[in-house]
């Protein structure tokens, strides 16, 4: 099994606009060979961000790296640059292979 996570840190007060953004957006996960389960998770509060994770479960990495060169990728991806203002900085990647 293979992890793959997104870190972002919101600028504090637009929370509820960044967890609209995802609830609303279509993510194509559906029927990507591999793909096993998605959330959206949030985490601390800082004295200038909130911490949220993008975390999606799939069957091998390879079946990760594939959906990223995919067409259901673009798509899912497609307005990514609309809220920049929401953002402190470029989400930060993280990818973890299950031992256990």
């Amino acid at each position: 099994m293979y992890i793959a996570m997104n870190r972002f840190k919101i600028v504090l007060g637009r929370e509820i606009e960044f967890e609209n953004i995802w609830k609303q957006r279509d993510t194509f996960l559906k029927n990507v060979p591999g793909f096993q389960k998605f959330n959206l998770i949030k985490g601390k509060n800082t004295d200038t961000f909130t911490l949220y994770a993008s975390h999606s479960t799939w069957k091998t990495e390879k079946d990760f790296t594939n959906w990223t060169k995919s067409d259901a990728f673009r798509k899912a991806h497609s307005g990514a640059g609309k809220h920049n203002d929401i953002y402190l900085g470029h989400p930060e990647f993280e990818g973890f292979n299950v031992i256990i």
